[in-house]
């Protein structure tokens, strides 16, 4: 197992791993911010295809917010674990508050992010979805569940690290997971990276606007008038 000087050069090795994507006029790349941005930036780069954001959000639990009890994501889709939630007494008032909060700053990061472009459509298309790394998979399961809902042809879920469980779980719902290193012993994500300091939103927007950017025009990937606003997928 290796440990990445940073995020560019664990996209350049992840970008290696995906190599046979390369130069298809399917392909769109979608990270997942903020740190998964410099990792799809490099990809991107490589494979000479378009590079998006697709905005998720973890639900943190209250006083740990570093534990996931769910994820929302761009579309109206919201995943929780009813298990845990029930295990630590998390009451409904909470969970609500929690999600209030995080949709807020997901519309504010949409903001950020896109200013006034719309963005790139995904139906049809082979969407690789990055992380700088997967620790439990809740973000990735909503960012899959997003997607569904868009007609893509093949979901690809990329990061340079995760654990081998979350990898299998992955599997049952991505179409294929490429991922550099899989450590029994994971420990988080940071602790594979040398420099693991946060990407900050004018990053976002910088790599964005150098990879592929988007078009005059382009149909948007948002919420279907149909979808309801919520959904609870577990």
């Amino acid at each position: 197992m290796i440990r990445f000087r940073n995020r560019e050069e664990a996209g350049q090795l992840l970008a290696l791993e995906l190599g046979h994507y390369a130069n298809r006029k399917d392909l769109l790349i979608l990270a997942l911010p903020r740190g998964g941005v410099p990792i799809a930036h490099e990809i991107s780069r490589v494979l000479h295809a378009p590079l998006d954001v697709l905005v998720v959000r973890k639900l943190g639990v209250p006083g740990h917010e570093e534990m996931a009890m769910g994820a929302i994501a761009t579309g109206g889709i919201r995943m929780l674990n009813q298990q845990m939630i029930t295990a630590l007494r998390i009451s409904p008032e909470a969970v609500a508050e929690v999600d209030r909060l995080e949709h807020e700053e997901l519309a504010r990061r949409e903001r950020a992010y896109r200013e006034m472009n719309p963005p790139l459509d995904a139906k049809g298309k082979t969407v690789i979805l990055v992380d700088d790394g997967i620790a439990t998979g809740s973000t990735m399961q909503v960012a899959i569940a997003s997607l569904r809902r868009h007609d893509v042809a093949r979901i690809v879920v990329a990061a340079p690290v995760a654990p081998p469980s979350v990898v299998t779980m992955l599997r049952q719902l991505a179409d294929e997971v490429v991922c550099f290193q899989m450590p029994e012993d994971f420990g988080g994500v940071g602790r594979w990276y040398d420099d693991f300091s946060q990407t900050s939103d004018k990053e976002v927007r910088k790599l964005l606007s150098k990879g592929g950017g988007h078009p005059p025009g382009g149909h948007a990937f948002q919420a279907s008038a149909k979808a309801p606003h919520l959904t609870d997928y577990l």
